[in-house]
């Protein structure tokens, strides 16, 4: 891996930010309503945020890095050069909410945080949390909605608890015009010339996302059509199915599964015309794992992968602006090599902006 120095640069004088977000005497509060209708009574300015799984943990950091208190899991080595550095040292929290909590109450306390922010889903279940986590610790909960379609209200209701409309507004924009622009170009194909696409999770590829998860959303964004159908949320699935499927395209997660090397995935088309791809993960997985805004820069990707003479544009400069805006680093074309790197055809990694 190229060295860290040569793949990211701090884009925002970090050190000086969170000086700056230090409050000057005691904290003001004021209502807010949140995504699942809680009126929360939040500080008029939170130096210290503590988000309560990775969702918001991915929000916080693309909008507000030097407000976080913590990440819910510390950078890995591998992750941190796609990372400010100033965000590296940063304690772990655990995760307040989901599968695997592992964050409690002292925890949180410790780190003294303003204000806890939950991104995902807003029934009740979740309100309940909201609630109980914080009567125990006296700290400010709010929840966000983690729908893909309200990306950029989400943004633009986070910069408003935090008093950063002006950047939440320069990154809800480009949510917006991100959507947009691919629904109007995939517009143009007729619905039976899409690629039918399987999303292959686990080191076997027989855990995916039917039609209709939340782990399969940005399929559905960019157009294609999830060939899992049939079923609700995540599930584990037989070879046989995916063969009876028979997908134009797999979209892997998981570096250990390898589809060409297994007889039992030798019939499925999409193995025998060598269109199985790898979404990259570094920093945060761009299909899914969490399911959060850096889905964003999965869409982008999709649309080029699959629609390639829909979406012409050197796909490199498109991540390398992306990291810039929503991650913070300027990456060096080495890194960006590194990221699309099995996610697209070996042609286009090679030739696009070059």
């Amino acid at each position: 891996m190229p060295h860290p120095r040569r793949l990211a640069r701090t884009t925002l004088g970090f050190a000086l930010l969170a000086l700056l977000a230090l409050p000057a005497g005691p904290a003001r509060a004021r209502p807010f309503t949140d995504a699942a209708g809680r009126v929360v009574e939040v500080p008029e300015r939170a130096a210290r945020v503590v988000a309560a799984g990775p969702p918001a943990s991915v929000l916080l950091y693309t909008l507000a890095p030097e407000r976080m208190a913590a990440w819910v899991r510390s950078p890995s080595p591998a992750e941190r050069p796609y990372l400010a550095p100033a965000t590296w040292g940063l304690p772990a929290s655990g995760r307040l909410t989901g599968r695997g909590g592992t964050a409690n109450v002292e925890a949180v306390l410790a780190l003294k945080p303003d204000l806890i922010v939950d991104v995902g889903s807003t029934g009740p279940t979740y309100a309940s949390l909201a609630d109980r986590v914080q009567a125990q610790t006296g700290i400010p909960y709010i929840l966000l909605d983690g729908a893909f379609a309200r990306t950029a209200e989400t943004y633009r209701r986070l910069g408003a608890v935090l008093g950063l409309d002006q950047a939440a507004d320069g990154l809800a924009a480009y949510a917006d015009r991100t959507v947009a622009e691919v629904a109007a170009r995939v517009a143009q194909i007729p619905e039976a010339e899409r690629p039918r696409v399987y999303y292959a999770r686990g080191p076997r590829g027989l855990e995916t996302g039917f039609s209709g998860s939340i782990n399969t959303e940005i399929l559905e964004v960019v157009g294609a059509r999830n060939v899992a159908v049939g079923g609700n949320g995540l599930a584990n699935v037989s070879p046989e199915q995916v063969l009876g499927w028979n997908p134009d395209v797999i979209v892997a997660l998981d570096p250990a599964f390898r589809p060409a090397d297994d007889p039992l995935w030798q019939g499925v088309k999409a193995v025998r015309e060598g269109r199985v791809y790898r979404t990259p993960t570094l920093p945060f997985a761009w299909f899914d794992a969490p399911p959060g805004v850096n889905r964003l820069i999965g869409v982008r990707w999709l649309a080029h992968l699959l629609y390639p003479a829909q979406f012409p544009e050197p796909l490199p400069a498109i991540v390398a602006d992306f990291y810039q805006r929503f991650y913070h680093v300027a990456l060096a074309p080495e890194a960006v090599d590194a990221l699309l790197a099995d996610a697209v055809p070996a042609h286009r990694s090679r030739d696009a902006g070059r």
